[in-house]
Order: structure tokens, then sequence, then C-alpha cells
């Protein structure tokens, strides 16, 4: 290829530390130049793009769903394709993308240089990849401990889910979506942009990340029985069949609650209600099979 990349691996991920000897191997046997600079925390990964923007080509980021979310509104502003090394827990934009779980074969899909154009969502100015959501996963997120993922991976958040759903409560909201109104009473709503969140759920059934729309999902159960067939249904974004489960698309949504709610992006929590929401078209050129 004869390029030059950043390379940026969070050394905290799941199989981050020992990947960083591999990926290097890997992309130099690809005649790739690579700069290598060590971040201690992911805040540091936006100033880290935007330092070296002008000697670089693309970035190479080796983390989970959470590092990429850290890293996301400096792609956008420096207009820099994104190669990914999935080592994180959930890999859900990996999935998404198809992106292969193995390194050798995910630097493999770097160093061939197909890019695809994929849409990104936006809330309250945050870019997100995945999906954004509140109620019941900011609970599992804020519960859900680094150690815990490392031993468990992705049953972790199955394991916290299990924990916490017994004392989560439904809260009202208003939801905008192009001009359309409704309101509910719910333990979630999840915006989600492209497919894949939680370790592999769908977040509707025929969603894709360059649709150019955002689908939505509100967990209007009234009965605890309600969340088995939910459970059921979730992975395979089969819960819009199900009648307490509303599911929306739009391209414009807002949302407005009483208190402020904690919200969480690709598994960080970044922001807070009210919030509003729009899908970004061909906002990111990202490496693919």
């Amino acid at each position: 290829m004869g390029k030059r990349a950043l390379l940026l691996i969070n050394r905290h991920s799941r199989k981050g530390e020992k990947s960083l000897p591999l990926a290097v191997e890997y992309f130099y046997s690809h005649d790739l130049e690579l700069i290598i600079k060590p971040v201690k925390h992911p805040d540091e990964l936006g100033i880290v793009v935007r330092e070296y923007q002008h000697q670089i080509d693309f970035v190479i980021v080796g983390g989970g769903d959470g590092t990429l979310n850290a890293i996301v509104d400096s792609l956008v502003a420096t207009n820099l394709p994104l190669g990914i090394l999935p080592l994180g827990t959930a890999n859900d934009l990996a999935r998404t993308l198809n992106i292969p779980l193995t390194m050798k074969e995910a630097c493999d899909v770097i160093g061939k240089g197909k890019l695809k154009s994929i849409d990104l969502g936006r809330v309250n100015g945050k870019y997100f990849f995945n999906v954004a959501s509140m109620g019941l996963s900011v609970d599992i997120t804020e519960k859900l401990s680094r150690g815990m993922k490392r031993r468990w991976g992705i049953l972790a958040y199955g394991i916290t889910a299990l924990q916490v759903i017994s004392s989560t409560r439904r809260f009202r909201a208003t939801i905008k979506v192009d001009g359309e109104v409704f309101n509910v009473k719910t333990i979630q709503i999840a915006i989600g942009n492209g497919l894949y969140y939680g370790g592999g759920m769908a977040i509707a059934e025929d969603a894709a990340i360059d649709d150019q729309r955002l689908d939505l999902y509100s967990i209007e159960l009234k009965h605890w029985w309600q969340i088995f067939p939910l459970i059921w249904g979730l992975p395979k974004g089969h819960h819009h069949q199900l009648d307490w489960v509303r599911s929306i698309e739009g391209k414009e949504i807002e949302i407005y609650t009483h208190k402020s709610y904690n919200i969480n992006t690709d598994g960080e929590i970044t922001t807070i209600t009210p919030a509003k929401f729009k899908v970004i078209p061909h906002a990111l050129n990202v490496f693919v099979p």
C-alpha cells in the first residue's frame, strides 16, 4: 500500500495488551508505515488523531465499541478513514461490517484497502456508530465492570441484565419521530444506527449501517413475565412482533423526559435527556472485507 497510518490500541481492552506486536508484524507485511502512539485514556484518542491528521492517510483503532465511540468525533472532524481491529468484548461495529474477529484476518481487511461509506447517528452533538439508549441499558452499563467483561466476555451483559432488571422501573417519555409524537411509559428506549449492539443483538431485523435511517424501539412491558419472550426476540431483532415493544424508524428523533436520564452511546454514558437524534448519511469511510 505504501501508506502511513496512525495505530492506536486500547491496551485495557479485552485482548489489547497481547495484540500490538501481532498487529505491527501483519501491517508491515502489507508495506504499511505506522505511527504508533501510546494512549493512557480514551479521552486522549481524539487529541492524538488531530495532532497527527496531516501526517497520515488513515487511522487504525484496536479496541472495543467504547474505544471506537471515543474516537469517532475526531475522525469526522478530520475526514480520516478508519481501520478496525476488534479487540473488545462485544465488537458490535465489527459484526455489523462483517470484519473478522481474529487479528490476522482483521489486519488483512485493512491491508487490502477496500473502503465503505457508512452512516453515523448523532445525539446532542455526539456521534455514535451502533446504538444510543436510556433506561435499562444504562443501568447495565453502570453496573458492568471491566473485570466482569474480561472474565465472562459477552456473557457479562446477560449476567448483569439479570441482576438489574428486577429493580428497573418504568419512566415516562415523549418521543417525536419526524414530527409524529408518542407518549410512552417504558423501561428502555434504544435508537440504532447500525445493526448490532449489546454483544450481537439486532436493533431491527432489516437494519443496516448505510440505510440512512434510525431504528427506535421502546420496551413498554407491564408484567414481569413479558421479559421472557423479549429475551427470546431481542437477539435476532424480532422484538417488534411483541405488542409491548414499540418500533419506529425515522431520520430525526427527539426524546423528552420529566427529569434528566443518562444516555449511553455504543456502551459509554455520554449525554442526557432531553435529546435530539439525527442520522448523518455517508459520514465516515471504513475498511471492510
